[in-house]
């Protein structure tokens, strides 16, 4: 089963060294490429007396865990100050909201709107599903991410075969989303 939360309950939490065991910084903000539906990274606060926004930032990518209380790294080394090669992860290339986003299914039936974008946790984070707000049902539902899933500037069009692994809880989500995006999930970078 794959475990997943919200990424913005991501934010506040602490990135703790494996190496050293200490706190090195705390996660500012989730950075999300919404035109291309990929976790890239994190900005960052600094921790203690003198915190406030830390220049670096934390690209996802083997070096990252998450964790329910933590976000882990091997050491500080992981968090970058050098822009080469973290452009997409410093200005992400879709600049598209995607919080409060219509979303329809292609064969037209308005799901409601995005209110959260989930995560998995663990040793390879990825952007795996959407929360939307549902009035209609009178309920939240949680949708995966699908390889066809497009993004405008109002709405966001998801596969009508996607609604058979809709859920209305994130731990019923986490397994549906194993068994229908597990091929995605082993061989993309998100």
């Amino acid at each position: 089963m794959i475990h997943v939360m919200r990424a913005r309950d991501l934010i506040g939490l602490p990135v703790v060294s494996v190496r050293s065991g200490e706190d090195i910084a705390e996660i500012r903000d989730v950075v999300y490429d919404s035109g291309n539906h990929r976790l890239l990274g994190f900005s960052l606060n600094k921790r203690g007396f003198f915190s406030g926004r830390l220049k670096g930032v934390l690209p996802t990518g083997p070096a990252v865990a998450i964790g329910s209380a933590a976000v882990m790294v091997s050491d500080d080394s992981v968090i970058s100050n050098d822009a080469i090669g973290l452009e997409p992860l410093l200005d992400p290339a879709s600049d598209l909201p995607v919080i409060g986003v219509r979303v329809l299914t292609s064969d037209g039936v308005d799901l409601g709107v995005v209110a959260a974008v989930i995560v998995t946790t663990g040793d390879a984070p990825k952007a795996v599903g959407y929360e939307i707000e549902a009035p209609a049902h009178h309920d939240t539902l949680f949708v995966p991410i699908s390889a066809q899933l497009q993004l405008s500037d109002g709405n966001l069009m998801l596969p009508a075969e996607a609604t058979d692994f809709i859920r209305n809880d994130l731990a019923g989500f986490g397994a549906a989303i194993a068994s229908y995006r597990l091929p995605i999930l082993e061989g993309d970078s998100r």
